[in-house]
């Protein structure tokens, strides 16, 4: 406005700019300050959802013990004994992270003189500040604060003043922020993890102390590093249940203590998160962060909650067990020939032994443990042998739930009888697949072999044998007899799979194109398959025979992935099939 003389018309436009100006800042700050209130808002219900998470997990825990009322379960009522006196000290100390937030909160509101001392609630009153005050009954619910009520959301002079808060980097070690915020806090964290890991298992006990704490971290990556050396240097933890989690709830309740504060080359560095987070910070946003350290020690406390119960078995079938288990595709197998094991996970009570039905089972039962019954059992039979039985396992309400089970196991002879696949482990459709036989010693004077019935006929050191896809299987039947003309039968079930797909060989072309070929993968079981593309599609544009013209890779930029469609002929049988892959333009 300065230079030139303006007219009263003029210097009224201009001061009006001016005033427009400050209304439009102020109108800014207040949708900013509105903001806080929403999140803040967000942040209590999110507490109050995660104490109540909590308290389930605890109330499950209490009715498992009621019910665990019969002779056979004294072992589990101790079990949930210890849990719950460790989820007491747990409660404990958490509510005093709760209390010393709860009375920040309402100190600086009576600081500001937007809150009386001692003021009764007054629930949904929407002129009140105070819905819900902290009951020593209900020692883990915050108070529940109606902010939309607070008049000076963006004063920051009382939260510095009553936090300690003289400077950015002037933090009163003595002030309510330390004593009241910071050092509970950490201590909690301390505990809570002491709490959890610390417990009597079946066999050992487990005990965790932490001498020290993570403060300072470069990264995730490094917290995570620093916090696990933490925990197990000098522990003993059940490294298969807990660490991970026990590593998890520290990291989630850590803080970067001290770091770089500032913008725009203004930079402080060495900034304590109390001065980071309350430095000239509008009350709405003060009593926000306050809000959300509850939230954060309330959430930390469900998943101790939830790991401690999950040590325990609850439910009608309940386990607390979880173990790899690892099943053979063969019940006989010779050195050199390969075979499948199938891996899987089971649950199982460690509370609740296996019972057999009318105790009735096969072989010589050696042991009950970890979920599994071990049967010695003894060979018997020249082929296949079955195995069954009746075993269950007691419900929540004692009442057994009882299921049959079934193995078998071929039989070998003394000799040395058995049966394999030299090159891959199942069988395949449309493929020679070769087999090896073998009775066993100079005592067999003859033998044949069968698939599904068929005869495989001998090619050198193998037999043929053919197959369709079947998911039942196929089996190999062995027959021979001894010099006296004894019959010696054996057989095994093998898998068969699907003649696999061709796919796209040729890993890039340039822009002037070139030959593509199809063909089973490199280090795929079956070899020496060879294909003819029939018919080809480069992107959406057709290709005769096996050539990619430069035509047909014009669209495309160097370095982007084509893909390759189209059907191919077997060599060996004449049979079309489809092929896909794709290729990259150089």
């Amino acid at each position: 406005m300065g230079g030139a003389k303006e007219t009263p018309r003029q210097k009224m436009i201009s001061m009006m700019y001016i005033v427009l100006t400050a209304l439009l800042a102020l109108n800014v700050s207040k949708q900013i300050l509105d903001a806080f209130v929403a999140i803040e808002a967000n942040i209590q219900k999110g507490a109050f959802t995660q104490l109540g998470r909590g308290d389930d997990l605890r109330s499950e825990l209490k009715s498992a013990y009621a019910e665990a009322s019969g002779p056979d379960e004294l072992e589990k009522r101790k079990k949930i004994e210890s849990a719950l006196k460790s989820i007491a000290e747990i409660d404990k100390e958490a509510a005093i992270v709760i209390k010393n937030l709860d009375d920040t909160k309402l100190l600086l509101l009576e600081k500001l003189g937007e809150l009386k001392p001692n003021e009764p609630a007054a629930p949904n009153n929407e002129k009140k500040i105070l819905w819900e005050k902290y009951d020593a009954n209900q020692p883990l619910m915050p108070s529940k604060l109606n902010l939309t009520a607070l008049e000076a959301k963006d004063e920051f002079d009382t939260p510095m003043r009553e936090l300690g808060i003289k400077e950015l980097d002037d933090i009163d070690p003595n002030g309510e922020g330390m004593k009241k915020v910071w050092e509970p806090y950490k201590l909690f964290r301390k505990r809570l993890i002491e709490l959890c890991g610390t417990y009597a298992g079946n066999e050992k006990a487990f005990k965790v102390v932490l001498n020290g704490s993570v403060d300072q971290f470069k990264d995730n990556t490094d917290l995570e590093k620093q916090v696990k050396d933490l925990i197990l240097k000098g522990n003993r933890v059940n490294t298969a249940d807990d660490e991970e989690a026990l590593i998890t709830m520290y990291c989630e309740l850590t803080k970067l203590e001290k770091d770089k504060y500032g913008h725009d080359g203004d930079i402080t560095q060495n900034v304590h998160w109390l001065g980071r987070t309350f430095f000239h910070a509008p009350m709405i946003a003060a009593l926000a962060s306050l809000s959300s350290l509850q939230y954060d020690v309330l959430t930390a406390r469900a998943k101790a909650l939830s790991l401690i119960k999950g040590r325990i078995s609850t439910g009608e079938y309940s386990f607390n067990k979880i173990e790899a288990l690892a099943r053979p595709s063969v019940a006989v197998v010779e050195t050199g020939d390969k075979f499948e094991v199938y891996v899987s996970m089971a649950a199982y009570d460690t509370d609740k032994p296996l019972k057999f039905k009318d105790n009735k089972y096969p072989g010589t039962l050696k042991e009950i443990k970890d979920g599994v019954a071990t049967l010695e059992i003894t060979a018997s039979g020249s082929n296949e042998m079955v195995i069954k039985g009746t075993v269950g396992i007691a419900k929540k309400d004692l009442s057994m739930k009882y299921d049959d089970f079934e193995a078998k196991v071929f039989v070998a002879q003394k000799s040395g009888g058995s049966i394999g696949l030299p090159l891959q482990t199942a069988l395949y459709g449309d493929w020679d697949n070769k087999i090896t036989a073998s009775a066993g010693g100079s005592n067999i004077k003859s033998m044949t072999v069968s698939c599904n019935g068929r005869p495989c006929p001998k090619v050198g050191n193998y037999y043929v044998a053919k197959v369709t896809p079947s998911k039942d299987g196929a089996t190999i039947t062995v027959n021979a007899k001894d010099k006296n003309d004894k019959p010696v039968v054996f057989k095994q079930t093998f898998p068969i799979r699907p003649f696999p797909e061709p796919t796209v060989l040729t890993p890039s072309l340039t822009a002037k194109g070139g030959p593509i070929y199809v063909g089973l993968p490199p280090g795929a079981v079956l070899q020496g398959v060879q294909f003819i593309i029939t018919e080809m599609k480069v992107g959406s544009t057709k290709v005769t025979g096996n050539n990619v013209p430069a035509n047909a890779l014009r669209a495309f930029s160097p370095g982007s992935v084509v893909g390759i469609y189209g059907t191919a002929k077997r060599v060996d049988t004449g049979k079309t099939t489809a092929f896909k892959g794709s290729i990259q333009i150089q």
